[in-house]
């Protein structure tokens, strides 16, 4: 495990066509390829909220992933705030 110095966490939020199309099972799998911990979960207001916890490298590269999201996706905005690290462990899609 990395130390907690060299781990950033990012808050973000992808709006667009991004419930109904496996946008979170699709983040799930992809942060757990990449090493990174937080989670997943859709509002109600139609957009996915993600946390992201990891390397600087990992996490930079899972934001640039939700651009794109699952095949069947349409995203139009990310939004990510960097925040201190809270010690996620794992990766879930929360409800």
């Amino acid at each position: 495990m990395a130390d907690e110095s060299d781990r950033t966490r990012a808050h973000v939020f992808v709006s667009g066509t991004v419930q109904g199309v496996y946008y979170r099972a699709n983040t799930r799998d992809t942060a757990q390829e990449k090493g990174i911990d937080g989670w997943v979960r859709n509002l109600d207001d139609g957009r996915v909220e993600a946390i992201f916890e990891g390397s600087d490298e990992a996490v930079e590269s899972m934001i640039e992933w939700c651009h794109t999201g699952s095949p069947s996706a349409a995203v139009e905005n990310v939004d990510a705030e960097f925040e201190e690290p809270e010690g996620e462990n794992g990766f879930e899609i929360r409800y």
